[in-house]
């Protein structure tokens, strides 16, 4: 893979991008996040993709991070427009647990779906895969058994789409996130093979 080949959403002021890594310098005030909730758009968090036609693959990418200030947050993202995203990441709660999420963004209004994970926790890998206009989003915490952690649909995702990472921190803070580790694989999200469509 090519990191040279990825595109900039919103260029962070700090950054480092080298064969095989690629750092991501917050700045405080960065944020993805659409109405449901808060009643506040925010769309200003650095996002780093690439564009593809393909419509069955997986990518997989680790994040390191040490975070220290609530919200803060790195990750994987599939960023169409500002109504239209998936994002999965930890977001720094308290110095005893985070959030391990996702966030789902269809004709601008977010929804957040979290489960808490020891804040000692400082590296997560994350596995996107796509079957046409639908995603699964699975995690790992040593890169080798991935666990589910949602299945989505992107109404706008019918063809072309960009997806990569993401990092912010939309209070008052920054920290650096790292990226590694990464990888497009054939799809391994298996076709469905229960009740068939209707």
């Amino acid at each position: 893979m090519d990191l040279k080949e990825m595109e900039w959403t919103r260029t962070p002021a700090g950054f480092r991008i080298d064969e095989n890594r690629i750092e991501i310098t917050t700045a405080p005030g960065t944020d993805l996040w659409q109405k449901t909730y808060y009643h506040f758009a925010n769309d200003n968090a650095p996002v780093l993709q690439w564009t593809t036609e393909e419509r069955f693959f997986s990518f997989v990418v680790k994040t390191e991070f040490h975070t220290t200030h609530r919200f803060d947050q790195c990750g994987i993202v599939v960023y169409l427009d500002s109504e239209n995203w998936l994002k999965a990441s930890v977001e720094y709660e308290n110095e005893v647990f985070g959030h391990l999420g996702s966030v789902v963004t269809n004709q601008g209004f977010s929804d957040w779906a979290t489960t808490e994970i020891s804040a000692a926790i400082h590296s997560v890998w994350y596995r996107l895969s796509r079957r046409k206009d639908d995603f699964r989003i699975e995690c790992s915490f040593d890169g080798v058994t991935f666990s589910q952690m949602r299945v989505c649909h992107l109404a706008n995702a019918t063809d072309t789409i960009r997806f990569g990472i993401y990092a912010c921190s939309p209070e008052d803070s920054s920290f650096t996130a790292r990226f590694t580790d990464f990888s497009i694989l054939p799809c391994q999200w298996d076709a469905h093979d229960g009740q068939q469509p209707d």
